[in-house]
């Protein structure tokens, strides 16, 4: 049984990951300054790189759209996988074994290193068989790609290869890389008979089957030839690592598209994937041999961000009987998104490869626009079973689609759907509005009519008491926003908390201020260079007053965070979140990476220090400023020894002064 990880683990998992080698698997990063690196945002379309990478402090933040976290956050969001199993990814790929709570379970280490064995297998193989398409023995199945326009680029792309013919090529293959039978027999990648394993594959085409994170899994082949009395396809069968029900092929090449555009189109195969991403449809993926189930719907909900804000699911069938029926199967799954569920159906039959190598991109783009609501399809769809000449005919057709308009979740939708069935069916409406309700109510007795469940579990994620979701653009340095995201927002901002108990807004502080700008510097030194903060430099930290509320309320959480400072960076940026009130964590973020203009070790200690000299000076200045304004207040002939306490106060501090900018 899976248990909760132990923190102690997270945080040693966080600590040992190199957040740059994993953030560089998918964004070319270029140092920016020392100790920095810049790419080309993941989250966000740009043209000049504003994503910043700070391995030292293991953050990122992208300075154009706010995006920010660790290196656990950043393969949740980019692999769009839970929490959970980010840091069991970011584990195994250290090697460390977790713990968990309550007597739970994990992939134990040797668990972890079966199933790396069995991932380099299919890489090995998905290799071997990306180069054998290009040998002389594959002729067939360069013309089959050919004949359906796929070239070579379109090919490569997609990591489509061959298998060749004969018993043994791919077993050969691996093992003279070192795999034993044992191990290849866990692969499915080979059947066994009298005298041993063989290859599964031959004399194929193969489409290799990734998951999300873009690691081979299985493979899909296609016959190639007469003689093959195998079937048309064949896949990989179930293994540890490959399940039929949880795996969407071309899922690794259309999840950045599909959370980017909301939508997320499913075809019945590997060609029709690669037809619709050639023709400009990047959100197309495939089942693998199996109905889009339940299994699928998670990891479409999780890539469209199913929140009940928007996205949609649009389903491809031919359309004869066997297309219309995996339609309605696909209704009966509808109620299990939030998002608008949609139908496209070619009138020729034709699937979107056919579609594109007779008529070209624009046809299968086309396909695309001309989606029907799912639930139209399937009213349209019961319709057709009935006789809609005879009384008796049109009865049970309402009868049978009046259920159908009940489920529609968009309570708005319902009441003109009802007026388009009752004209289908040449009834009075009223008729039609009686029976759609009476279905709704036989749906669900004593509970909110439909759709209920769907919109209120997306409005119920920001009741009080829930922390509000927080997108790519709206974080501190969201564009547009003068506060950071948060309760109140039009308070001015103040460090302690207001009577009410209510979090305060944290306005953002204008840039020409040379106040807060020489406050956020000072800030920066702290979190990436801790260890300047030092012996008496730290006495003169901890007591400095911060003029910008922002900066004051991250200032109070480094007084409170530093005495249980070990030394580690990570940790530290991670302690200091934490600590500071949750609508200035993204701040924090941004203050730890953002690159020092230094580009020598050398330099950035003579940078910090100059910037720590500045703000104790600019303290100085303040505690001088409040004692002269004492000290003209004070009457000296009633109070001498004040007024000489005073005066030899000002003249210690101008003296620390200029001994601040001597030493700077």
């Amino acid at each position: 049984m899976a248990g909760l990880i132990k923190r102690e683990d997270i945080d040693e998992v966080r600590q040992r990951t190199d957040i740059k080698e994993v953030v560089d698997g998918y964004v070319t990063l270029k140092g920016a300054g020392l100790g920095s690196y810049k790419g080309l945002c993941p989250f966000h379309d740009e043209r000049s790189p504003s994503f910043t990478v700070r391995p030292q402090v293991g953050r990122y933040h992208c300075f154009g759209c706010g995006e920010d976290g660790d290196v656990i956050s950043f393969v949740q969001k980019l692999d769009h996988t839970s929490f959970h199993e980010a840091v069991e990814k970011l584990a195994a790929r250290i090697g460390y074994e977790l713990r968990y709570e309550d007597g739970g379970t994990g992939p134990s280490r040797e668990e972890v290193g079966k199933r790396q064995r069995l991932l380099d297998a299919h890489k090995i193989a998905d290799e071997f068989f990306r180069a054998q398409l290009l040998t002389a023995g594959a002729a067939e199945g360069r013309k089959f790609l050919q004949q359906r326009g796929f070239d070579r680029a379109a090919a490569d792309h997609f990591g489509v290869g061959y298998a060749p013919q004969g018993w043994d090529a791919l077993l050969k293959h691996l093992r003279g890389r070192g795999f034993t039978d044992p191990e290849l027999k866990l692969t499915g990648m080979f059947s066994e008979g009298n005298r041993g394993i063989y290859d599964r594959f031959r004399g194929r085409l193969i489409w290799p089957i990734r998951d999300i994170a873009g690691d081979t899994i299985g493979f899909g082949a296609r016959k190639l030839y007469e003689d093959d009395q195998g079937p048309k396809y064949l896949n990989t069968p179930e293994t540890t690592l490959y399940k039929k029900s949880q795996v969407l092929y071309g899922i690794d090449l259309a999840k950045r598209n599909i959370a980017k555009d909301r939508q997320l189109v499913v075809v019945e195969g590997y060609t029709d994937v690669m037809a619709c991403h050639l023709a400009g449809i990047p959100t197309a993926v495939a089942t693998c041999g199996t109905a889009f189930a339940a299994d699928h719907i998670k990891i479409a909900r999780r890539l469209l961000s199913d929140d009940g804000t928007g996205g949609e699911v649009i389903f491809t069938f031919d359309g004869d009987a066997a297309g219309q029926k995996a339609a309605l199967r696909a209704f009966e799954e509808d109620q299990r998104f939030v998002a608008q569920t949609y139908v496209a159906v070619e009138p020729t039959g034709a699937d979107p490869c056919d579609l594109r190598q007779t008529r070209g991109d624009a046809a299968v783009r086309d396909l695309i626009s001309s989606r029907r609501p799912l639930f139209e399809f399937a009213i349209r769809a019961t319709l057709r079973k009935h006789n809609l000449d005879t009384v008796e005919g049109r009865v049970a057709a309402l009868r049978e689609s009046a259920p159908v308009v009940a489920q529609i979740r968009d309570a708005g939708l319902r009441p003109g759907y009802a007026r388009e069935l009752a004209g289908w069916l040449g009834m009075p409406v009223e008729d039609v509005t009686r029976a759609v309700a009476a279905a709704a109510k036989r749906a669900a007795p004593g509970a909110p009519g439909p759709g209920a469940q769907a919109n209120g579990s997306a409005s119920g994620s920001n009741l009080a008491g829930s922390k509000p979701a927080r997108s790519g653009g709206a974080g501190y340095n969201g564009a547009g926003s003068n506060a950071v995201p948060g309760i109140g927002q039009n308070v001015p901002g103040v460090a302690a908390l207001p009577p009410s108990g209510v979090l305060p807004s944290f306005h953002r502080p204008d840039p020409r201020d040379p106040v807060a700008s020489m406050e956020r510097q000072a800030l920066e030194v702290a979190l990436q260079e801790p260890a300047m903060l030092g012996g008496a430099a730290w006495e003169r930290f901890v007591t400095a007053r911060f003029a910008t509320p922002a900066y004051q309320a991250i200032h109070d959480a480094i007084r409170a965070t530093a005495p249980g400072f070990s030394g580690d960076a990570v940790q530290w940026v991670e302690a200091l979140r934490q600590e500071v009130p949750e609508p200035l964590q993204p701040l924090v973020s941004e203050l730890a990476v953002v690159p020092l203009p230094a580009h020598t070790a050398e330099a950035v200690q003579k940078y910090c220090r100059d910037i720590l000299a500045r703000l104790f000076e600019l303290q100085i200045t303040r505690v001088k400023a409040d004692k002269l304004g004492q000290l003209q207040r004070l009457d000296a002939a009633a109070h001498p020894e004040e007024f000489q306490q005073l005066n030899r106060e000002l003249m210690m501090l101008e003296m620390e002064r200029r001994s601040l900018r001597s030493d700077a």
